[in-house]
């Protein structure tokens, strides 16, 4: 499966609680890294366990939600798993569903259909019933995602799954470094609070006491990816395609300020991750939640 699909990508777009410094996300740059972003999703995939549709030769096809499809690769990945299924994605970011639609939307090989919706995951709720919900690196970007458990599980079938994988890296140089350097004295005016947006995210034990409480047979665990980077400044490349968008959007067109933050912060980077012989190390920790509703 691995070596002949195309390469997903995270979506930190997908979703936002409501508020005027929603991020501007561009398409083209969650793209790059593709390789290293593609990895925590297929690990995720290959522990989503059969899905109720095949239980006692089911005649019909699996009914699948993808909380936040960005650009739709993960969307499509699923479709090479379940090749009948009927799958939706739904992101916030309409640069994102425009390209998701225009790439992958329709009938599949398989029988089955990819199609894509607007949708705010820190509102979504299930208007059905589902096989599947899946979430790739999205609910970093929402708050009040422990919140939606509950009514997520009550929206799966019995059997159903509820899988997702964030980023558990929020302590690292990348992300600290940014949050100081948005309430340094130049920057605070504009940027105060743009660099630390993570507080709410869980650790794995508390992902697992959820699920549990919930009902849930639960499979939570978290791995640390040292990827090496190669280029200028990768760090700092990387950042733009997630963790830089907010503050790229605080800044807005204001090309000088943008130029004078960047500078500042690629020399920071530089410092936390030297570039060695053969690329940069860049450690990147994940955590993974696999949530089976009873049968």
């Amino acid at each position: 499966m691995h070596s002949d699909i195309a390469p997903a990508v995270p979506h930190p777009t997908a979703f936002q609680d409501s508020g005027p410094s929603a991020p501007v996300w561009d398409p083209q740059q969650y793209l790059r890294h593709a390789g290293h972003r593609t990895r925590p999703f297929l690990d995720l995939l290959t522990r989503i366990p059969e899905l109720p549709h095949a239980a006692a030769g089911a005649d019909r096809s699996a009914r699948i939600a993808d909380l936040g499809c960005g650009p739709g690769n993960v969307t499509a990945l699923l479709a090479e798993r379940w090749p009948d299924a009927h799958i939706t994605g739904f992101d916030l970011s309409p640069e994102m569903l425009h390209r998701a639609g225009a790439e992958y939307g329709g009938p599949t090989p398989g029988g089955g259909r990819l199609d894509f919706r607007h949708a705010d995951l820190a509102h979504w709720m299930p208007e059905e019933t589902y096989d599947l919900i899946v979430s790739n690196a999205a609910l970093q970007w929402v708050p009040s995602h422990p919140g939606s458990f509950a009514a997520w599980i009550n929206g799966l079938r019995p059997g159903g799954t509820f899988a997702f994988q964030i980023p558990g890296n929020f302590t690292a140089p990348s992300h600290r470094l940014l949050a100081e350097l948005c309430d340094t004295p130049r920057w605070r005016d504009r940027l105060a609070g743009h660099g630390a947006r993570y507080v709410h995210l869980l650790e794995p034990a508390e992902y697992l006491a959820r699920f549990t409480e919930l009902g849930c047979a639960v499979d939570v665990w978290e791995t640390t990816y040292h990827q090496l980077l190669q280029g200028a400044d990768p760090v700092l490349d990387w950042v733009k395609g997630t963790a830089l968008r907010p503050v790229l959007t605080a800044l807005g067109e204001d090309h000088e300020a943008v130029e004078g933050f960047l500078s500042e912060y690629r020399d920071l980077l530089r410092q936390a991750y030297p570039t060695g012989p053969r690329g940069t190390v860049f450690p990147f920790r994940r955590i993974f939640a696999v949530a089976r509703k009873e049968a």
